[in-house]
């Protein structure tokens, strides 16, 4: 998922921020269950509006949909250990055949919908057609190009089923893919694979009541204002591993002031004490923290988080030279880049493409040097490639955040002799322009994968197929033998084997030097005095909504 630097994202698709450890639930008559300690849990976002149907929705699996809505599989995150995909509404994670171009999935017995009916795998197949239907847009999309057919297919509510998703029985679901694509098991555990009852969904109104698999079901819904979560009576805790329903409601108060909230929450009075905020905290937000001690011991702060990253256009003018661009690896002050970005607590220094968390990730620096730059080796590299009075132009995002930390970037390159001129941009503008043209040198990004493989690192933004039409290749990167290397990773089954090869192209990609990985984004959020199992894992940097609980 994208995310732009200095721009915060809330309980959506990349919605805010912790891992938290589990508490145990506990079983209440015939099949349902209710688990944790009551109560009720009040979450603060400052998005606008918060998007249920799982067709739209780009959550991940342990934000807001991730509590009403389940999926074939779902993530086991635990701090200190890499992120693995586990069976949700499936027995497994997934049977490959036909060298990973086929994968089967088989139903728990017992799951059901909150109407108390069963869910089949038909509700599964209706709900991922539903998310080709062209007036249902937004929604994470990698399985639309998988998908046998998927390239032409326009959802099923004029009639049309695709094929290539079969149903043989009530409990059995098979996808038939184009190519290989061993990460097809992080694939469903996203929005689209979320049940729908077969035949709903086809209006707008499902955005707001969305028919529940999960231990919460929507009471009401104020588009904008507030979201209420009751109890799904039907959700059996006997079929889910990763949920612990602990609260009997959670309320998400949307469109909330960042720093109101904070001020509330370290004040922590009344319901605050009951509440989170997802939104991950700015560098006044977070001044304000530190002048509590109390506050202070209520703050989470992950270790590493979304790559913040400046891309340089290979594509055109003087970065088409190699020793250019390896120019600009040592000439970036990181040292100012961070301090403008908050400090230590805002980032760690990056290195590598693959971000922390991630299991298979190598930890190396092919450009070893201080933190604030080596200027006379910049130099050096920059007479080599003949760019020694270069003029750059760097398109940035026009918040205060990022144009603070264009201009430390700015000031770190011209050291050398470059000329670097800011291109600030309001944020529609920028991913525009970013992602479909080329009329800039260099690009201040930020990127949170939308699942924990180095897949998601990697592909999105260095495979030659990703440049323009929206994609997110905006170094505009294009090497043969790195294309070959991800298909290769990409159509490889065992993990283990893959996330070898996905090393392989970190290192292979980053000897071309399309782009200067800056920070590992540190993301802290604060919580209230009676919120429990509020912790971060190694990844994701954001919240698991699905174990945290209340104090009695």
């Amino acid at each position: 998922m994208r995310r732009l630097t200095g721009i915060k994202i809330a309980a959506v698709a990349a919605a805010a921020a912790l891992m938290l450890a589990g508490c145990t639930s506990t079983n209440s008559g015939s099949g349902s269950s209710s688990g944790g300690k009551g109560g009720t849990l009040t979450i603060l976002t400052d998005q606008t509006a918060v998007h249920l149907d799982p067709a739209t929705s780009q959550n991940l699996a342990i934000t807001t949909l991730g509590l009403i809505a389940r999926r074939l599989t779902t993530w086991d995150i635990q701090p200190g250990k890499a992120a693995k995909v586990v069976p949700d509404l499936a027995t497994n994670t997934g049977v490959s055949s036909d060298d990973g171009k086929t994968w089967t999935y088989h139903l728990k017995p017992g799951i059901e919908f909150q109407n108390g009916k069963a869910i089949t795998s038909q509700d599964i197949k209706w709900g991922v057609e539903r998310s080709f239907a062209p007036t249902l847009t937004g929604g994470l999309s990698y399985h639309k190009s998988l998908l046998v057919g998927g390239d032409t297919y326009k959802g099923p509510f004029t009639g049309q089923s695709l094929a290539s998703i079969e149903t043989p029985d009530s409990s059995t679901i098979v996808f038939h893919l184009n190519a290989s694509y061993g990460d097809w098991p992080w694939l469903v555990s996203m929005p689209a694979f979320t049940p729908v009852p077969t035949g709903d969904g086809t209006t707008p109104s499902y955005d707001t009541a969305p028919v529940a698999s999960g231990p919460y079901q929507v009471q009401s819904d104020q588009q904008g204002s507030q979201i209420t979560f009751v109890r799904n009576k039907h959700w059996s805790a006997k079929t889910d591993s990763v949920r612990t329903a602990g609260p009997d409601k959670i309320v998400l108060k949307e469109n909330q002031n960042d720093s109101t909230t904070a001020q509330t929450l370290i004040a922590d009075a009344g319901s605050a004490k009951d509440s989170f905020d997802a939104t991950y905290l700015g560098a006044a937000e977070l001044n304000q923290v530190r002048a509590s001690s109390d506050a202070q011991s209520r703050l989470a702060t992950s270790q590493a988080g979304p790559i913040t990253y400046l891309a340089m256009n290979t594509s055109k003018g003087v970065l088409k030279n190699l020793d250019a661009r390896k120019a600009l690896e040592y000439a970036v002050d990181k040292q100012s880049y961070r301090l403008a970005a908050g400090g230590a607590t805002a980032g760690t220094y990056a290195s590598t493409l693959i971000t922390p968390g991630i299991a298979g990730r190598q930890n190396y620096d092919l450009y070893k040097t201080k933190a604030t730059g080596d200027v006379a080796k910049a130099k050096s590299l920059l007479k080599q490639g003949g760019a020694s009075s270069a003029s750059l132009t760097l398109l940035t995002p026009n918040d205060s955040s990022s144009l603070s930390e264009a201009q430390a970037l700015q000031a770190g390159i011209e050291r050398t002799g470059v000329k670097v001129t800011l291109k600030p941009e309001d944020t529609d503008s920028f991913y525009t322009d970013a992602t479909t043209g080329d009329d800039y040198d260099l690009v201040l990004f930020s990127w949170q994968p939308d699942f924990p493989s180095p897949n998601a690192n990697i592909q999105p933004l260095y495979a030659s197929s990703q440049i323009g039409d929206g994609g997110y290749n905006v170094s505009h990167y294009s090497n043969a033998a790195v294309d070959k290397l991800i298909e290769q990773a990409t159509g490889t089954v065992n993990q283990k084997d893959a996330q070898t090869l996905w090393a392989q192209a970190d290192k292979a990609i980053m000897a071309d030097a399309p782009v200067v990985p800056l920070t590992y984004a540190k993301q802290s959020f604060l919580r209230g005095s009676n919120v429990q199992n509020f912790e971060i894992a190694d990844f994701p940097a954001y919240p698991n909504y699905l174990k945290v609980t209340l104090g009695q």
